[in-house]
């Protein structure tokens, strides 16, 4: 019987699971996107181009959230839901900051006459179009499932104190967190 009892605590949750694997095959669309990045960077036609300012604010809002998203794990297993349920609303909100954040610098990048696609693009444009575009939609997702957690925990009564949803929510967020800053790191300093 104690063998039974050990062994299923070392399992992990399928949903935990789950993601874990979601976060593989993305870390694999990105490292291919990021890789064929470099290796059309050699072509003649490549354009050379600074990130806006505004990208780094975006990744000190996208920073502050994971801060914000651990103290809210903290405060929902410590059963402090008024504590959690500021936190858990700040993230999101920091969430959507981010997004409209990447929005401001894709506009400025814009009007500084750098056309992400379409006619008058530039593959290097476009690829950071695709790469921080299909970021901010998995930043998105995070938002969405953030929402939902919001949602949860603005019930008139919490049923259950199960951990599980809100670190599968967290670990996701903070995987977004780290992808942003790999790629704000690669378009800074490596690409």
């Amino acid at each position: 019987m104690e063998n039974t009892v050990s062994t299923e605590r070392k399992r992990i949750h399928p949903h935990k699971f789950t993601l874990w694997v979601a976060m593989g095959s993305i870390v694999m669309m990105f490292a291919g996107l990021t890789s064929a990045y470099i290796v059309k960077r050699n072509q003649s036609n490549w354009l050379e181009f600074g990130l806006p300012a505004v990208f780094w604010y975006s990744t000190a809002v996208i920073i502050i959230s994971s801060v914000t998203m651990h103290l809210a794990v903290k405060a929902f297993k410590a059963k402090e839901m008024a504590r959690y349920r500021k936190l858990i609303t700040l993230t999101a909100g920091l969430g959507l900051l981010f997004a409209g954040l990447q929005f401001i610098g894709f506009s400025a990048l814009h009007k500084n006459g750098v056309q992400l696609f379409g006619i008058g693009s530039n593959p290097s444009a476009s690829f950071l179009g695709i790469i921080t575009g299909l970021h901010v939609l998995h930043v998105l997702g995070g938002v969405v499932a953030l929402i939902v957690s919001f949602a949860r925990a603005f019930r008139v009564r919490t049923r259950s104190y199960a951990a599980t949803p809100v670190e599968v929510v967290a670990t996701y967020w903070h995987f977004v967190d780290i992808l942003w800053i790999y790629l704000f790191i690669f378009f800074n300093w490596i690409g």
